[in-house]
């Protein structure tokens, strides 16, 4: 896992698997297939990186780039296999409805304004956004993902390789697959994200290391 110091600086099927959740065998209710996960439904026995309202699973081969200010909050976690990366983020919804086909409009309005080519595919968790941006470095491909949840959404953006070829997302699909969000009881305005930390011993390692440099720790 890379940390480094800041400078200065559809909804898919949800409802399906709800119902799969509900779903009980003498009182005892099932685990979803696949998450993202709620804390509350997650299962057991795999390991996790915590960063707070979000925990992101071992995957082999998989690195987790996260980015935070010197008090460790966490700005942006990117995960990054092969030629792809994965930027995830997590933000609170309302406990009544998803917010991933709104979000994906304006998401798709944005990328318009800029003049970028952006286009709406079904995929595994729904409706997703595939668009086509200029960089320094060219034309470069995104996939936006998003996930709706109780009481939160997942918005995950997809760079490299596993943008244009879904199906060679592989070890960063499986880490979309098991992440697992902490939502917390306490009320947030619909869309703010939510609260990210780093480990507290990865938290001293970047509390100690110089600022332009960059600390690698084990992820587990």
């Amino acid at each position: 896992m890379i940390f480094s110091r800041k400078r200065a600086a559809g909804r898919h099927a949800r409802d399906e698997r709800a119902v799969e959740a509900l779903d009980t065998v003498e009182g005892v209710e099932e685990t979803p297939a696949r998450g993202p996960y709620d804390v509350s439904e997650a299962p057991d026995g795999v390991q996790r990186l915590d960063l707070g309202s979000l925990q992101i699973p071992a995957v082999p081969d998989v690195e987790v780039r996260v980015q935070a200010d010197q008090q460790g909050v966490i700005q942006q976690v990117v995960l990054v296999h092969g030629r792809s990366a994965l930027q995830v983020g997590v933000f609170a919804a309302p406990r009544s409805e998803g917010i991933w086909d709104e979000v994906r409009e304006e998401i798709r309005q944005s990328l318009f304004a800029d003049g970028a080519a952006a286009q709406e595919v079904t995929g595994e968790y729904g409706t997703e956004l595939h668009a086509r941006v200029r960089t320094d470095d060219g034309l470069t491909e995104l996939r936006f993902v998003g996930v709706d949840g109780p009481r939160w959404m997942v918005r995950a953006v997809y760079q490299g390789e596993a943008a244009g070829n879904p199906a060679a997302a592989g070890p960063l699909a499986q880490c979309l697959d098991g992440l697992v969000v902490d939502r917390g009881a306490e009320a947030k305005p619909v869309r703010e994200p939510l609260p990210l930390r780093l480990p507290r011993e990865a938290g001293e390692q970047v509390g100690s290391a110089d600022t332009d440099a960059a600390s690698t720790a084990a992820g587990g």
